[in-house]
């Protein structure tokens, strides 16, 4: 055995420490990251002063992380494209606009969380530490371009999901929704390192470019199990059917505004795993993956919309329709077109504006009422029309009623479907549209036409609406915010194409699938 040893070392070429220290890791890309992760531990240090430094000091320094992070991100739009970390990382257009969806998403979660917290009695430095680290993890996700770092970006995305799940230790509720989440979870991480221990046998390598290139020589069944195992986690994140059991319950029993950044950031990660380990690497089965999604995609539409309308619970009708809205992003994931993966681009975008928003609203009703039943909106515009207007504008846009934001969004999602001959899940999207805009009506109708004697005991009891206590303003200047973007951003909608059309144009393995789709189609 010694030998043996001594002929290894002799065939392995040695690297001389000064070529070590020379290598280009380009860790600029991941300076965003880097702007979060310094937040992240300045407010675990101010928490150690105390929770009231905490609640004074831990806003403004999230602000300054998540805003430096946007900022960054911005900056790295025109910047020469150069793989990171050895090729773990990638900061294309692809990531950089999913990462910034991301960071967006936890900078409006934040605005609409510290009343809500204050009033829950929870720590505000741990709470916002943990969201924070939640986000590292979701926008290191959306660049990791190597099965380690996606692996190792996937939990710690995952750990702080539960650990938020789970924030209201005195709420019976929330600790089951975070059992639930923690061994569901659990359960779909195995599946991908099994899934990834299968590719990397297969390739030799845990780069998704090399295993990509490997599996198009020589597609074999264990690649075809890998895929499936893949695609089983990839449905978990973005609580697809039958992958979303965990969905509903998490999203009742969670803090709400753990629930607005799950329905958006955790989401916005897991499509971004899907178009980098999916198109990226399995286009030697690209008619079986696109084949399986449109399943997927025709279930969760399907299933999402029509249980959603037997909901008696606010968030728990925004979690079945948050099921219904991740079909509708997969038709542009199984179009596998320009026109297809921009519009999934796009779509997140507007989908981030109008389901914050109207979490905004279903957390503000819940401070002033201590409810989140759709029966206790009765009559509300008589006491807060903020809320009725805002929640019906976000309704009526995750309805696609035009000419809001979602309209948009989903028309340029049916068009690329249609253009690329998708008539089932382009019929099956505007049916169950249809029955979305049922039940989006019905809570807008609770809240407006009833008489003023018909409101409900919450509404009647409703205090005066006072926006000077702690953590109100924040709220307000959210709420505000996603409203008029869902509402004049259908008029802005050509910009923002442009915008998710440059993001596909600027990410080498969507044009090199696009290119591999025409070629095929010509051939």
């Amino acid at each position: 055995m010694p030998e043996m040893g001594a002929l290894l070392l002799d065939t392995q070429p040695l690297a001389a420490p000064g070529d070590l220290l020379n290598l280009a890791l380009n860790a600029g890309a991941i300076a965003p990251e880097g702007a979060v992760l310094l937040a992240m531990l300045a407010t675990l240090l101010v928490d150690l002063a105390g929770e009231k430094v905490a609640v004074r000091w831990v806003p403004p320094i999230c602000y300054a992380g998540l805003g430096t992070a946007l900022l960054l991100l911005a900056l790295q739009w025109n910047a020469p494209l150069e793989p990171s970390f050895l090729g773990a990382f990638l900061s294309d257009h692809l990531a950089i606009a999913f990462r910034a969806v991301v960071a967006c998403s936890t900078l409006l979660s934040l605005l609409i969380s510290w009343r809500y917290a204050e009033q829950g009695g929870t720590p505000v430095g741990e709470y916002a530490a943990i969201l924070l680290a939640a986000t590292l993890g979701g926008m290191l996700l959306c660049g990791a371009t190597d099965l380690v770092s996606i692996f190792v970006s996937l939990e710690t995305l995952s750990v702080a999901s539960y650990l938020l799940s789970g924030y209201m230790k005195r709420d019976a509720r929330s600790s089951e929704a975070a059992l639930k989440y923690l061994l569901v979870g659990s359960a779909a991480a195995a599946v991908f390192l099994y899934g990834s221990s299968l590719l990397y046998g297969l390739s030799g390598s845990t780069s998704l470019e090399a295993i990509g290139q490997s599996l198009l020589t020589s597609p074999t069944p264990l690649a075809a199990l890998a895929l499936v195992f893949v695609l089983a986690t990839v449905a978990f994140k973005i609580a697809a059917v039958p992958f979303h059991q965990w969905t509903p319950d998490v999203y009742e029993g969670s803090p709400t505004p753990v629930v607005a950044f799950l329905s958006v950031g955790s989401k916005a990660a897991g499509f971004a795993l899907a178009l980098r380990i999916l198109v990226g690497c399995f286009g030697s089965f690209d008619t079986q993956w696109k084949l399986l999604f449109t399943v997927l995609a025709v279930l969760s539409m399907s299933l999402g919309n029509v249980v959603a309308l037997a909901q008696t619970s606010m968030k728990r009708m925004l979690a079945y329709s948050s099921i219904g809205q991740a079909g509708f992003v997969m038709i542009g994931l199984v179009c596998g077109t320009e026109d297809g993966f921009a519009a999934m681009v796009l779509y997140m975008a507007a989908y981030l504006f109008m389901n914050l928003g109207a979490f905004a609203c279903i957390i503000l009703f819940s401070i002033r009422t201590g409810s989140d039943r759709i029966s206790d909106y009765a009559g509300l515009y008589q006491k807060d029309p903020l809320i009725t207007l805002g929640l019906s504008l976000c309704l009526l846009s995750l309805g696609g009623i035009p000419p809001m934001l979602g309209f948009f969004g989903k028309i340029y999602l049916f068009f690329a479907g249609w253009a690329d001959h998708q008539y089932l899940l382009v019929v099956v999207g505007l049916i169950t549209s249809v029955v979305s805009i049922y039940y989006y009506i019905g809570v807008i109708k609770m809240m407006v036409v009833k008489e003023p004697q018909e409101a409900s005991d919450a509404v009647k009891a409703y205090p005066p609406i006072q926006w000077n206590t702690l953590g109100l303003p924040p709220l307000r200047v959210a709420l505000v915010t996603c409203v008029v973007v869902t509402a004049v951003g259908g008029i802005l909608s050509n910009p923002l194409f442009q915008w998710a059309s440059d993001a596909v144009a600027g990410t080498p393995i969507l044009q090199q699938a696009i290119a591999d789709a025409s070629g095929a189609t010509l051939g």
